[in-house]
């Protein structure tokens, strides 16, 4: 094996324990979630998306780019939630193309109500993956990462 193919073989392996990790955390996240709350992860993610707006709001393709959907499955989603009466959509005053989605109070008071369980769920799993030898390293360096500012609010 060759120098090129070691790199490659370090950035797979790289890769594979990332993937690891990330299906650990998912995975604790959606039970803890699902079983307090009725969210899946991605509901999660893009109400807290929303919530971390200044207007509560975004367009429908800045949504799909921050929760990491295709535009069709971000449309489905957000429909979803709108039924549940957990999101409102409304056309931009600005451009009548632009649809913007926004939390309504009942989605506001959910996300409270299921950020300490997403909180202590991934705390939890990250501290159960540094238990494993072969996680532990990308949980250190997790942890060692700037924390972000604290929330205004």
């Amino acid at each position: 094996m060759g120098i090129a193919d070691d790199a490659a073989e370090v950035r797979a392996q790289g890769w594979r324990t990332l993937a690891a990790l990330h299906g650990r955390i998912e995975d604790t996240l959606e039970k803890a979630l699902q079983r307090g709350h009725e969210l899946s992860v991605v509901e999660y993610t893009v109400l807290d998306a929303l919530a971390r707006q200044d207007g509560w709001h975004m367009r429908m393709q800045q949504l799909a780019r921050a929760v990491v959907l295709s535009q069709s499955a971000t449309t489905r989603l957000v429909t979803r939630l709108e039924e549940r009466g957990l999101l409102a959509r409304y056309l931009c005053d600005t451009d009548r193309r632009g649809i913007y989605t926004e939390v309504t109070q009942a989605g506001r008071e959910l996300l409270e109500s299921a950020r300490p369980t997403h909180d202590e769920a991934l705390a939890r799993a990250l501290a159960e993956s540094a238990e494993l030898p072969e996680l532990a390293p990308l949980v250190g360096a997790l942890a060692a990462l700037p924390k972000p500012p604290a929330r205004v609010g």
